[in-house]
């Protein structure tokens, strides 16, 4: 009697076409050999400084880097755009997440590029803090803005950074202007009641708000309402529209609680949908109407001043930090002196000392 044959399995691997050879191994060299190629600062400027967005791309990543050798290159960049920069409007706009911030700059943007005007938005996503890493999803929110030709955007993570926004936010602002963008749109990450460094780097600060979340009796806290030159109800539409009208009176009163600013400006309140475009151009109006009060008393140059020497102390802040930790002697002391405050063997403050004493020794 013959032995039985196994059945074959149904799980086995049939012959099939093998893939195709790439189509083009010399262009494939080509793309990995240029992609190395890293284009030098005066490069970057003149490509920045004739509205190459690739360059100006490029040359954004350079400022952002933390490697300490990208940092005199990066200097340099800054330097040479520095004097075709300070020709725009910077408009810092935050509101809690979930007040459509990306919708309503989306709208804001296309309705600025319909005028004739180049718009930049930088968008800054929160980070991590235990991953470190951020969505960056600006980008694919914005769909109708990201293909408009006089429009960029460029998201950012806002790393370690407090007060909403990037660490490099306020270079990167410069590059724009040199590379000829009219408006400047700084998106912050949202966080509410902290977002500071936003408002001493842009020239109008707008609130965005919505009605019905428990915002109205915020309004008389001081805190970011206090900073807000203008404060705008967003998705005023459908059967919100009569919610977002009291809201409007609420934050009304709310701002007659606060000082005079010294720009002389009284702080409005709007409403607005950016799903249906309705208020959008009187957003517009509003910041115009600031800028004809605070040109023609001489606040915007002023208040231009404050910023550039606050950013001065900030900058020398955060390079001190970065020279201590990226010293030798502090990376291979700090380990032990961690575990020392973390079992009680040193209190954080001795520890502290110990450290900037080795640092300053050095």
């Amino acid at each position: 009697m013959s032995a039985k044959k196994p059945n074959p399995s149904a799980l086995h691997e049939k012959p099939g076409i093998s893939p195709p050879e790439m189509i083009s191994q010399s262009g494939m060299q080509h793309i990995k050999s240029t992609r190395k190629i890293q284009p030098s600062a005066q490069e970057l400027i003149d490509g920045i400084l004739t509205g190459d967005i690739t360059l100006l791309s490029r040359a954004i990543t350079l400022i952002e880097s933390t490697n300490s050798i990208h940092l005199s290159k990066a200097n340099e960049v800054i330097n040479g755009c520095l004097p075709h920069a300070n020709k725009s409007i910077r408009i810092g706009i935050t509101g809690v997440p979930g007040v459509g911030k990306s919708t309503f700059i989306e709208a804001f943007g296309k309705y600025l590029t319909s005028l004739g005007k180049k718009v930049a938005v930088l968008a800054v996503d929160p980070s991590s803090t235990i991953s470190h890493g951020s969505i960056l999803g600006d980008k694919t929110r914005m769909e109708e803005l990201v293909k408009d030709e006089n429009a960029f955007i460029r998201p950012s993570a806002s790393g370690e950074t407090l007060g909403g926004v990037a660490r490099k936010t306020r270079e990167t602002i410069t590059l724009c202007e040199a590379c000829g963008f009219d408006v400047i749109l700084i998106e912050t990450v949202g966080v509410g009641q902290s977002e500071t460094a936003v408002h001493s780097m842009v020239d109008f600060f707008l609130l965005l708000k919505i009605a019905g979340a428990g915002d109205e009796l915020q309004g008389i806290k001081r805190g970011i309402m206090e900073m807000a030159d203008a404060i705008v109800i967003n998705k005023a539409d459908g059967d919100n529209i009569r919610k977002a009208q009291l809201a409007k009176v609420e934050f009304n009163r709310a701002l007659h609680l606060f000082p005079a600013k010294k720009s002389g400006w009284i702080p409005t309140t709007a409403t607005c949908s950016a799903i249906t475009q309705e208020g959008i151009d009187a957003v517009w109006q509003t910041i115009l109407d600031y800028l004809e009060l605070v040109n023609s008393n001489h606040y915007f140059l002023d208040k231009r001043k404050e910023q550039n020497q606050y950013w001065m102390m900030e900058t020398i802040d955060e390079q001190l930090k970065s020279h201590f930790y990226n010293q030798p002697a502090i990376i291979q002391l700090l380990d032990s002196t961690k575990k020392a405050v973390q079992n009680d063997e040193i209190s954080p403050f001795v520890a502290a000392q110990v450290l900037l004493d080795n640092y300053f020794k050095k």
